[in-house]
């Protein structure tokens, strides 16, 4: 048994496919599998139903697993030790990101960051609040962009900014002649928001006061901000998206994007880790990085913003 294996199998309970597990690896598909077969072998029982689609642990495997982990957080403990008494940015650095921050904060610093340090190992995992709050108690995350605190005894929170929420309106709209939007202007009607859960989604219905409201999202459930952009602009209906996201459109674009009237709603984005987690330096770089990504007023909260 080797840390090697542990390392393959807790990927493939991760992902719950061994193609993507080996892409997450860094390994062949062939590598991998003959690796936790081999494991398998030597303990003498199966650890994954293949038979399953997506893949699923067996009884005992789920057993192997749980000690697994255990294993690998005191392995890793010992080489974040060494490497924050040597100040070193290298390493394998685990980081979850919610999916309505990643694909707008992260082109802004992440390239830089590995140019700069390009022995650091950064391997970014989208998910939802609920999931990172998990991944990074089980030590299956090293720390997490998240736009709420999470209020956990066992985590430490930073704040990194504050950014936010816009409205995306449809050229075909009433609302689109409004300069600004204020929270009686929005109704369920030919509104495009993302599924209960995100927290995007949850803090706006909040500011909004729409928990009654019937989302026509109910016809595409499974959209993602990008297609809802997409139907606001080919003439249908109103979205809404993060600062952020703005300074990646076109001119054209930014035509239908409004703020919100005063106060504006906010999102607080977070730096999470665990308690006991030892890499400070590496940390330090992190937050310094993002926040030099990030326009310096929203660095601080705005008298003219509302946390939501």
């Amino acid at each position: 048994m080797t840390i090697q294996q542990l390392e393959y199998i807790l990927a493939v309970d991760q992902f719950r496919h061994f193609a993507k597990a080996a892409e997450y690896c860094r390994v062949t598909q062939p590598t991998l599998s003959a690796m936790i077969q081999k494991l398998e072998d030597e303990l003498g029982v199966k650890l994954f139903d293949r038979s399953m689609t997506p893949v699923c642990p067996t009884a005992i495997g789920k057993k192997v697993l749980e000690q697994a982990r255990k294993i690998l957080s005191e392995v890793i403990c010992v080489k974040e030790i060494i490497s924050e008494e040597q100040h070193s940015l290298s390493g394998t650095f685990r980081l979850a990101v919610l999916p309505t921050i990643a694909p707008y904060l992260l082109p802004r610093f992440f390239p830089q960051l590995m140019e700069k340090y390009p022995d650091l190992d950064i391997r970014v995992m989208e998910m939802k609040t609920p999931d990172i709050r998990k991944a990074l108690l089980t030590g299956e995350a090293d720390a997490a962009i998240i736009a709420s605190m999470l209020d956990d005894a066992a985590l430490t929170e930073e704040t990194l900014f504050y950014e936010q929420f816009l409205g995306y309106v449809s050229k075909k709209e009433p609302l689109f002649k409004h300069d600004v939007i204020r929270t009686s202007d929005v109704t369920g009607e030919r509104l495009w928001l993302l599924d209960e859960g995100h927290c995007f989604r949850d803090q706006l219905v909040r500011f909004c006061q729409m928990e009654a409201v019937k989302i026509s999202q109910m016809a595409y459930r499974l959209g993602s901000m990008e297609t809802f952009m997409h139907m606001v602009e080919s003439g249908k209906g109103i979205t809404f998206i993060p600062e952020l996201a703005v300074m990646q459109l076109s001119e054209e674009q930014k035509e239908l994007v409004r703020p919100f009237a005063i106060p504006r709603p906010t999102r607080q984005i977070v730096l999470v880790t665990r308690k006991d987690f030892i890499r400070t330096s590496l940390l330090q770089v992190l937050k310094e990085e993002i926040q030099a990504a990030v326009p310096k007023e929203m660095l601080t909260l705005q008298a003219v913003q509302c946390l939501v």
